[in-house]
């Protein structure tokens, strides 16, 4: 596979998890780990039936248990927080900032062998970060009801997954059949986990169901073996690049599902956060 390919195969999921928010919200009431379970449970099936048509369940026996336990863990840790902050948060509050981890991805990315840290890397993050501080401070009276705990979850979604994302790096000669078992263990977890700290609550009517089944066919499922694949052999820095859409989509189609309101003071954090992290980018693809 050409790298150019592979980059083109790691931006469809960009385009996938700007559905992310929107479909997480549709399956409200279900509590988190009942989702995690569901949908990775789901995208685990899927895979399943992918590998038995391809390349066959021995690639499975031929990767080490350390990788299983690094991609379930980046996997089950990085839901369970999401799905967590946007049951007490804001919605397009918590998907701004869970989206800062496209910035943070060139940030480490910088750290990688042959990589360097330059000043728009740190230019580009504090701009950024006052986006995101404009989140908070724009809900004016409404501050002191913030669930800082909600929006701190967002907060290490976005540190996790760029960790995930970008020490796949570092694991490329591992097959992206191994996201298959990072799906399963997931869901595995997740059931005990939910038996254990939550009530059950299934999706209510059909948009609930076809919002947990989305996400499981798409933004936790397809989406992660794409992403995979473009972590692995793509461009890390174009894809980084790319990612930085995904806030600006997923808050746009927050709002033209009426989920959220289009307030100034959102649409300009959105668009310094997205500003800050193509500052960054800009240093990430010099020479």
């Amino acid at each position: 596979m050409t790298r150019q390919k592979a980059t083109l195969i790691g931006f469809s999921a960009i385009l996938l998890w700007a559905l992310l928010a929107l479909m997480t919200i549709g399956s409200a009431p279900v509590p988190p780990f009942l989702l995690n379970a569901l949908c990775f449970g789901i995208g685990g099936v899927i895979g399943l039936v992918w590998i038995g048509f391809g390349a066959g369940f021995g690639v499975l026996r031929q990767i080490s248990w350390k990788v299983y336990a690094f991609g379930t863990i980046g996997l089950f840790g990085y839901h369970a927080l999401y799905f967590t902050a946007f049951r007490i948060a804001p919605f397009a509050e918590t998907g701004l900032i869970a989206y800062l981890w496209p910035l943070f991805i060139v940030l480490f990315s910088g750290l990688l062998p042959g990589e360097r840290l330059r000043a728009l890397h740190v230019i580009g993050a504090l701009v950024a970060f006052v986006g995101a501080g404009l989140i908070v401070m724009g809900r004016g009276d409404a501050a002191g009801a913030v669930p800082v705990l909600g929006l701190s979850l967002a907060f290490l979604c976005a540190l996790s997954w760029a960790g995930y994302s970008v020490l796949s790096r570092r694991l490329g000669d591992v097959p992206t059949e191994s996201v298959v078992v990072y799906c399963l263990l997931t869901a595995a977890l997740s059931v005990p986990a939910h038996l254990l700290w939550e009530v059950t609550v299934w999706p209510q009517g059909g948009w609930g169901w076809l919002s947990v089944v989305g996400l499981g066919l798409g933004p936790v499922g397809l989406a992660f073996f794409t992403w995979d694949i473009g972590m692995k052999k793509g461009d890390i820095q174009l894809l980084g690049v790319a990612s930085y859409a995904a806030p600006l989509l997923s808050t746009l189609a927050l709002i033209a599902a009426g989920l959220a309101e289009a307030k100034p003071i959102l649409l300009l954090a959105a668009l310094m956060i997205t500003g800050g992290a193509a500052l960054a980018a800009r240093a990430s693809l010099k020479p």
